[in-house]
């Protein structure tokens, strides 16, 4: 409707209300500077994380959780040309349904605030996630898979968020820079391998049934998680 100059315009201009956010914080904490050398912080990080099982479980359910769950949107082109045959006005639908969802995911989240449990709620939705990734694969009606791209956006949404949250809330202050600088290589690091890895085996299999175990994975893990792992579960 707009064409894709005047798209990335806006895109740009969504930044401003990001900045004027940024500004308007005002906080009064402010740590001491480090003296350390940066080798020596790095490791005080690397060894305090280590040190917190609650951190490693969440660090590694979010390099498991973009490994796996993040190929949805590499894959969403395929699935408009080659599954649905819509071109590229089905894959903008896709994503305005998909950023639909996270939208209101990203909403809902903010609504919530901290509250009890949060542990506990957000293996829940992964494993929702996981559920809607796999039922978006096998779908082959148009406007389930969008209904289903609405839905997996906003539970990818609320996991991420929820995730962050607690990881910030389980770090001290004094170690929270570091310790989210660790969690976000893992968690940044997850999507670009996961969409490797399933780029690959989609050529030697299909991108749908690729993405169709990829969801399976991913409920299997927040079981597992669930289940076995109380560091998180208790959060």
């Amino acid at each position: 409707m707009l064409g894709s100059a005047a798209c990335f315009g806006l895109n740009g201009l969504s930044f401003v209300a990001v900045i004027v956010g940024l500004s308007m914080l005002r906080a009064d904490l402010r740590p001491a500077l480090s003296r350390q050398p940066l080798m020596d912080e790095l490791r005080g990080g690397l060894s305090y994380v280590r040190s917190q099982d609650a951190l490693v479980a969440m660090t590694l359910l979010a390099f498991l959780a973009t490994f796996l769950g993040l190929p949805l949107l590499t894959f969403l082109p395929v699935f408009a040309q080659n599954v649905f045959q819509t071109g590229v006005g089905g894959y903008s639908r896709m994503m305005a349904f998909s950023g639909a969802g996270a939208v209101a995911g990203a909403l809902v989240v903010a609504w919530l605030g901290r509250f009890e449990h949060m542990g506990r709620v957000l293996l829940v939705l992964l494993g929702v996630f996981g559920a809607l990734i796999a039922a978006f694969a096998l779908s082959r009606t148009l406007w389930l898979s969008h209904v289903l791209l609405v839905a997996s956006g906003a539970a990818l949404v609320m996991v991420f968020s929820l995730l962050m949250s607690l990881v910030q809330l389980v770090a001290p202050n004094e170690m929270r820079g570091r310790v989210m600088s660790i969690y976000m290589v893992a968690f940044r690091g997850g999507s670009p391998l996961g969409s490797l890895a399933a780029g690959y085996l989609a050529s030697q299999f299909s991108a749908p049934a690729v993405l169709a175990v990829n969801g399976l994975l991913i409920v299997a893990v927040a079981a597992i998680f669930f289940l076995r792992v109380r560091h998180v579960r208790e959060l």
